[in-house]
């Protein structure tokens, strides 16, 4: 790949629950590379130039507009940054495609076009096809020659994308397989000249085909009336006994499950940089507003709790932008000495990615969930103009709601996410049974430690503490415990983003750097990431044992949640200060 990143060791998928985690073995924002800026500040200029000036007839729905700043996109490379050169890409690491979508992301409706055709859209060619089939369409994917778009979802089949009832059938000379049936939800959908279509081959083995809108029986439905994301393309796909090419078959007969989970899975990492980049957007508008609002012969900036707002904007933030670039750095870490000359590339990357599939599920619920806290924190703070069309945050608040379903529903993802790592352990992949077993030998040894160095190693004690109990009381059935496993995820989740913004906070300050505002919003978030840790491990303690066993158990609950209080109120008002000096956020 064209760009390195720093020296990161490899690590396991669900690791960080049993080990610690020095400051300089996570990759962060700091990390980036002269060839990362740079890419950056072409996004940036790209943006400025080609989209901002467009972002009210994309808004109103004027998809032709949209499609052409796409198109102009491809021409700086935007749409191709991880595309092999010798099929018209840019052949850049996985860092960089994050960063342009944190680029594009500022408004969402733009920002599901660039990521429908990058991302979903072109993967599942990129990673599964054929050398002959990316001949074929790679090169028209990387200059938006061709939109492209992905039919998983059908009216029927949500989030249980298996009991799809498309169908493909082998015709008599066996040239082609012939494909009946709908897809719902598309984006990109109306303007798609490539689709990638997943379907039962004799209704039963779910299979993935490329299907071009040109060829006869290929129809998108009218657009869909949407609460938010209006600007985007968003139709049914039809499909009326359309013929399509046995060597239009990506992956192989009966293994679309495999494509369409993993591709799934950079979704959820990708949409980490996308939520992050609205966000972005959305403060500034909001400091931009407090300070030239006035009321009670003040800027509203001036007030406690419009500081408290945009302050935590921020330490929300930062937990979720550290947790990403750290699973990205993983990634990345796991794919040294990767070519794409490699027969195998593909493979290899989507190993990559699967290895931290759980963390992807932590960053889709965390940075969907930070991105609907800012906007509405945004529109909290213009008032009454923040419920108008004319202002900015008022469609930022609708079109984040979507962020939530993307990708797998929030809710799935929670049952996902610790569904995987219970997996890995019984396939002896993670030590958790030992590690559950040690930690009961702490617990009877002494009164665990408080200060703040010990807040991420406690919080991680109650997740294999709830997992422990839970498991002792449901054992194999604890995945039908829906509230408990996503209760479970909510303390994982937590102590994840907890470790990484007090690591990249700590890894700043070794690196000579003025760390002061990151240890700051580490600080603050490491205390209320320990009372999310603290509720969710309750409610876990209580479905799983009641009478004297729960006394204990909440006893020992408290002896982990437990943290010396600081005065979050003092600390927020610092970090507001520095955001409304700088009018943006800023580490």
């Amino acid at each position: 790949m064209a760009t390195t990143t720093a020296a990161i060791p490899k690590t396991k998928g669900g690791a960080f629950l049993l080990e610690p985690r020095a400051p300089e073995a996570i990759f962060t924002p700091e990390d980036f590379t002269p060839e990362h800026h740079a890419i950056a500040r072409t996004t940036d200029e790209f943006w400025a130039k080609e989209v901002a000036p467009h972002v009210e007839e994309i808004q109103h729905q004027e998809h032709a507009v949209a499609a052409k700043i796409l198109k102009k996109s491809a021409e700086l490379g935007l749409t191709a940054v991880v595309i092999p050169e010798k099929f018209g890409g840019m052949e850049m690491d996985l860092t960089s495609a994050m960063i342009v979508a944190e680029g594009v992301a500022r408004d969402g409706s733009y920002s599901a076009w660039h990521g429908a055709h990058t991302g979903i859209g072109t993967l599942p060619l990129l990673l599964f096809g054929t050398e002959e089939q990316k001949k074929r369409y790679l090169p028209k994917l990387a200059s938006a020659e061709m939109i492209a778009a992905y039919c998983l979802s059908e009216p029927q089949a949500g989030s249980d994308a298996l009991a799809a009832r498309t169908r493909a059938d082998l015709s008599p000379d066996g040239r082609h397989y012939i494909l009946n049936g709908q897809k719902m939800w598309i984006t990109n959908g109306g303007f798609a000249d490539l689709y990638t279509v997943f379907a039962k081959v004799g209704g039963e083995k779910f299979t993935a085909f490329l299907v071009e809108r040109a060829w006869p029986g290929v129809s998108p439905g009218a657009e869909e009336k949407k609460m938010g994301i209006k600007g985007s393309s968003t139709t049914a796909v039809y499909f009326d006994n359309v013929k399509v090419p046995v060597e239009n078959v990506l992956g192989e007969i009966g293994r679309g499950h495999i494509i369409a989970f993993n591709i799934l899975n950079l979704g959820r990492l990708k949409l980490g940089p996308f939520a992050h980049g609205g966000c972005r957007a959305d403060l500034a508008i909001a400091i931009r507003y407090a300070k030239e609002r006035k009321a009670f012969g003040k800027s509203i900036c001036e007030f406690g709790m419009i500081q408290h707002k945009l302050a935590e904007m921020a330490i929300r933030m930062f937990a979720s932008e550290s947790m990403t670039y750290r699973v990205v750095g993983d990634i990345q870490a796991q794919l040294e000495g990767f070519s794409w000359d490699a027969p195998d590339a593909g493979h290899a990357m989507l190993k990559a990615v699967e290895e931290f599939a759980a963390e992807c599920s932590f960053i889709k619920v965390f940075a969907s969930e930070t991105l609907d806290y800012v906007v509405d924190e945004c529109v909290q703070i213009h008032g009454g103009y923040g419920f108008h069309q004319d202002y900015a945050v008022e469609h930022a608040y609708r079109d984040s709601r979507i962020n939530r379903i993307f990708e797998g529903t929030n809710e799935i993802n929670r049952l996902l996410a610790t569904g995987m790592i219970l997996k890995r352990a019984q396939k002896g992949i993670l030590p958790l049974v030992e590690a559950v077993k040690k930690l009961q030998g702490e617990i009877q040894s002494g009164p665990a430690l408080s200060g703040e160095i010990d807040m991420v190693a406690n919080a991680k004690k109650i997740g294999l503490f709830a997992l422990g109990v839970a498991y002792q009381k449901y054992m194999a059935a604890i995945e039908e415990q829906q509230e408990v496993v996503a209760a479970i995820t909510d303390i994982l989740m937590n102590a994840y983003a907890m470790e990484s913004a007090m690591l990249r906070a700590q890894k700043i300050a070794r690196a000579g750097r003025n760390a002061e505002n990151a240890a700051e919003m580490a600080a603050v978030f490491a205390r209320e990431a320990m009372d999310t840790i603290d509720a969710a491990a309750r409610a876990v303690l209580a479905a799983c044992s009641e009478g004297d066993p729960l006394r204990t158990n909440l006893a020992i609950l408290r002896r982990f949640a437990k943290y010396e209080p600081l005065n979050a109120i003092g600390l927020r008002r610092k970090i507001a200060a520095r955001l409304l000096q700088a009018e943006r956020y800023l580490v």
